[in-house]
């Protein structure tokens, strides 16, 4: 489901992808957060969506330093997002299953975002 016909470099970038396609998930999940919980939601939310944010972000820049502060932008939002998701489990929120996926797409992600920090160097 895309409308533009051209693409950007970052688009392509496997790390963007992942982790856009982990913010489309979360987003899906934090949305059908009871009312009381708007606080965790939208500081999840927030958070996991900052990743890709950061990455595109990131690549516009013209220098080297600049696309690093980006990626490590990106890199500290996914870091964020492991309490988060604890969080949630422990007021059940989600399910123990659904954490333990998405802790691991979040890892996987910030392994590829040091990695694309070490290739920008």
């Amino acid at each position: 489901m895309s409308i533009r016909k051209e693409k950007l470099l970052f688009e392509d970038l496997n790390v963007y992808q992942k982790a856009l396609q982990l913010s489309i998930e979360v987003c899906r999940l934090a949305s059908s957060f009871d009312f009381k919980y708007s606080r965790v939601r939208d500081q999840i939310i927030g958070a996991i969506i900052s990743i890709p944010l950061n990455i595109a972000e990131g690549n516009g820049r013209q220098s080297p330093k600049d696309r690093i502060n980006f990626y490590k932008i990106a890199k500290s939002s996914g870091f964020e997002c492991i309490p988060l998701v604890d969080i949630c489990l422990g007021l059940k929120l989600i399910k123990l299953e659904e954490g333990e996926s998405i802790r691991h797409e979040i890892i996987s992600i910030l392994k590829m975002i040091s990695g694309l920090i070490k290739s920008t160097c």
